[in-house]
């Protein structure tokens, strides 16, 4: 309607537009389109691995994509009973090292989850193929108190370490990364005794040797294999003197029969820091260092974490 300014009044729905001579009006009307229809959720991630088929006792990585380049607020995955630490690569994947147990066979699963960014969750699986290690047998001969059951008073000993160690990886896979592609052998020297070997101690005490040993003399300096975070330095009765680095995102390396230890815990250290000296403290035939790497509770061959830089 006209208002006694002569402006034009808009009512409801309808326009009155002013046409010489008079008015005409012409109703428009919203036209409602309903509710918009939510985009599908997105996909399950993917899951690789690289090298194509992971060996016994060595490290891997998983690497994980989501599709169509989806906003992932979390993402999570285990294998064999260890957590996945998923950190994003730069071209819309994501990669985490993983471990192969020395005595897996056959398959290990995988799954991961994506939580994306619009609430959505996903899940993604696949087997991993573990091929089989090449491990050979010792007979070694050792102080007798170490050749045999051990006693009451050192089996309560051993325990106490053990826990002390499981401790160690706990807090790895608590930690944010810290270790970088600069990854040196904490000594430069032989192999005296290769990582998954059977071993019988005395004759008569069978295990398996879950580290790697390389020569040296006592008194020779041990150093950092990567960057990481003295999380251990302790006197263990079958280890000796050690010292345990926390590399985060489930990382650890250990340092076993120094003579001494050149860190203390808390200190942060780089690849090639000085950390110990040879020894033969604990249970050994002769002094040398006995190198750890492990991702969670799983030990792997130390000289697989050089492999993947390479």
């Amino acid at each position: 309607m006209m208002t006694r300014t002569g402006r034009i009044a808009f009512t409801g729905h309808a326009v009155a537009l002013a046409v010489a001579g008079g008015f005409a009006l012409r109703e428009v009307r919203t036209v409602n389109a309903g509710p918009v229809a939510p985009p599908p959720p997105p996909g399950p991630p993917t899951v690789t691995w690289r090298p194509e088929n992971p060996v016994q006792g060595r490290l891997f990585v998983i690497r994980v994509t989501v599709p169509n380049g989806a906003s992932v607020s979390r993402l999570s995955g285990q294998i064999a009973e260890e957590e996945l630490h998923l950190d994003p690569t730069g071209d819309g994947a994501f990669e985490s090292l993983a471990a192969v147990p020395v005595d897996a066979e056959g398959t290990l699963p995988v799954s991961v989850e994506a939580i994306y960014e619009d609430g959505g969750t996903a899940q993604g699986s696949a087997d991993v193929p573990v091929s089989p290690g090449s491990f050979s047998h010792e007979q070694l001969t050792v102080a007798p108190r170490f050749g045999s059951a051990l006693n009451a008073t050192d089996q309560a000993r051993l325990e106490r370490d053990q826990a002390k160690a499981l401790e160690v990886s706990r807090q790895a896979h608590l930690s944010p990364r810290l270790w970088d592609s600069d990854i040196v052998l904490p000594r430069d020297d032989r192999v005296t005794s290769g990582f998954g070997n059977g071993r019988e101690f005395n004759g008569e005490v069978s295990s398996r040797h879950l580290g790697l040993d390389l020569h040296g003399n006592p008194g020779d300096t041990v150093v950092a294999t990567t960057r990481g975070v003295v999380a251990l330095v302790d006197s263990f009765l079958l280890a000796g003197n050690i010292v345990y680095l926390n590399h985060g995102a489930g990382l650890l390396s250990g340092y076993f029969h120094l003579t001494e230890a050149l860190v203390a815990q808390g200190d942060t250290v780089e690849a090639g820091t000085p950390i110990g000296r040879v020894g033969a403290t604990g249970r050994v035939t002769g002094p040398h260092l006995h190198w750890v790497v492990r991702y969670g509770t799983t030990s792997v061959d130390p000289r697989s974490l050089l492999d993947l830089t390479r």
